[in-house]
């Protein structure tokens, strides 16, 4: 994923507009992938900022079962 938000920021982004922030959306979670995943990338300031802003836990549940749901009626 940095490799895309390093190319949005250099080629797409707006001098006035902030750092791109990257999200992946998963069905399930492996809590040790996400701590060697964002180990190097990210302190535990940012992700801890990152934490209180996010969007609401059951909301982004709700809308990735939606997506499964769809995906698995296109098949």
């Amino acid at each position: 994923m940095n490799l895309y938000l390093e190319a949005l920021d250099r080629d797409v982004k707006k001098k006035n507009e902030n750092p791109s922030v990257g999200v992946i959306l998963c069905s399930s979670k492996d809590k040790n992938i996400v701590e060697y995943s964002l180990s190097k990338n990210m302190s535990q300031t940012l992700i801890s900022e990152y934490k209180l802003k996010l969007i609401d836990k059951k909301l982004l549940e709700n809308k990735l079962s939606e997506m499964n749901r769809i995906l698995e009626n296109e098949n």
